[in-house]
């Protein structure tokens, strides 16, 4: 891996670049950790068995493909949009950059009304008995103003976010280690599979839930035009992040399987919680109830964030109507944008459940790491005139193979799901080019 060399170009943008090395790796990190790993250890566990760990290496390894791909493009157009904006450069095809860049922003959409619906469950239940409807709605909101005040603002939010989602993860560890110094858990577990089943089928099926939580990362690529010398910057913070996740979870993975057996792990819908109990460290339930809260709200403002900026940049491409591209004259923030994918994201919140939201967020993504991985071939033949970080060969083209992999894994509701959805972004394609040409005739 190499940064390729070219005189110099500082590029221009109505954004502003408030976004420095250390506030960019929370942003990823905070977007990758996320509210995933407080529920998924017990579905792994279910998978896996003890050997939750083992998913969480592969899952982490087949992100690290797609981020190679990731690095290259983002270092060499560092413009809003992120894989619209390499699909429209690469296949130079209108309707197939729409469909990635729509399937990029119905992800980011799914995604945070998902996180909407879990953040207005149980764990706010703990605090006040409301129903989860108004809670859900009042959240985006909320969400949908600190985006809109500004990016320093969001991001310096999400450093405390971080910072306290990952402290939960750490008391985990932490009361794990307790556990074994005063002679408890039993390590023999890392090493039980489901019985059956192999143990390289167990935890290839495993890794496929395990890559949720893995994914967040791409959301980055949608605030690379408000990063300050992103070909510097963006490739230490994307693989410092992910390799920073990627150690959290095996420690997650490990310690959860030596406090626990599977069988009790995967009948719980708070493993974790479970894990701290079976330590016997003294850790009150409502700290980890506010602590998933806080986890999930930090998701949701990572997801709106990137949905924003990408909908901003379709519309600076003249992909989606241009009134998106409108930004606040003061705080040079994407205004209608952040509006409208807000609303959105009410709207699904009302509409969808939550396990169906998250498989279709996985399939969306895929589609759209599937196009990255092959944009960064074809665009190898394009020079830019200023300097980029540049990716082995053989890391997007097992990318591809890794994408199509975990494609065919998916469950035919999800492709039925995910296929309406596309066809949804087809029609929006068709009624934008209707009215832009509308626009012209009136204007001439």
């Amino acid at each position: 891996m190499a940064t390729d060399t070219a005189p110099a170009e500082a590029p221009t943008s109505k954004l502003r670049k408030g976004i420095t090395g250390p506030l960019l790796f929370l942003f990823i990190l905070g977007d990758v950790l996320g509210a995933g790993i407080y529920a998924l250890v017990g579905v792994l566990s279910a998978a896996a068995g003890g050997g939750i760990w083992a998913p969480l290496v592969v899952a982490l390894l087949l992100a690290l493909l797609t981020a190679g791909s990731y690095a290259e493009l983002v270092t060499k157009y560092p413009k809003a949009g992120g894989a619209a904006i390499f699909a429209e450069r690469a296949f130079k095809t209108p309707i197939v950059s729409f469909l990635v860049g729509f399937s990029m922003l119905a992800a980011g959409l799914v995604s945070a009304a998902g996180l909407s619906i879990a953040f207005a469950g149980d764990y706010f239940a703990t605090f006040l008995d409301i129903p989860p409807a108004p809670v859900a709605l009042v959240f985006l909101a909320l969400v949908a103003a600190l985006n809109a005040r500004g990016i320093k603002e969001s991001m310096r939010s999400n450093m405390v976010m971080t910072v306290i989602e990952l402290s939960g993860l750490l008391i985990v560890i932490v009361a794990v280690v307790v556990m074994m110094g005063a002679g408890g858990g039993d390590v023999s577990r890392v090493g039980e599979f489901p019985s059956g089943v192999s143990p390289v089928v167990a935890t290839l099926g495993a890794a496929i839930i395990a890559y949720y939580s893995f994914v967040g990362f791409e959301t980055s690529a949608n605030v690379a035009e408000e990063v300050a010398n992103p070909t510097k910057v963006y490739p230490k913070a994307l693989f410092g992040s992910l390799l920073t996740a990627g150690v959290v979870y095996l420690l997650i993975g490990l310690g959860s399987s030596i406090a626990l057996p599977a069988e009790d792990l995967a009948d719980s819908t708070g493993p974790l919680l479970l894990v701290v109990k079976a330590t016997g460290v003294p850790v009150p339930e409502v700290v980890f109830s506010l602590i998933a809260l806080i986890a999930v709200a930090n998701g949701a403002l990572l997801t709106m964030i990137m949905s924003s900026r990408l909908a901003y940049g379709m519309a600076e491409q003249g992909l989606l109507p241009s009134v998106l591209g409108r930004v606040l004259p003061n705080r040079r923030t994407p205004w209608v944008a952040i509006l409208a994918t807000t609303v959105v994201a009410m709207i699904l919140t009302l509409i969808g459940d939550l396990s169906t939201l998250a498989e279709t967020v996985v399939f969306l993504l895929l589609l759209v790491f599937l196009s990255t991985n092959i944009a960064v071939l074809v665009l190898r033949r394009q020079k830019v005139e200023h300097d980029h970080w540049r990716v082995w060969t053989f890391v997007p083209v097992l990318g591809i193979f890794s994408c199509l992999l975990l494609l065919s894994q998916q469950e035919l509701h999800v492709w039925l799901f995910a296929g309406i959805l596309l066809a949804v972004g087809v029609v929006l394609s068709f009624l934008a080019k209707l009215t832009d040409r509308k626009e012209r005739i009136s204007e001439g």
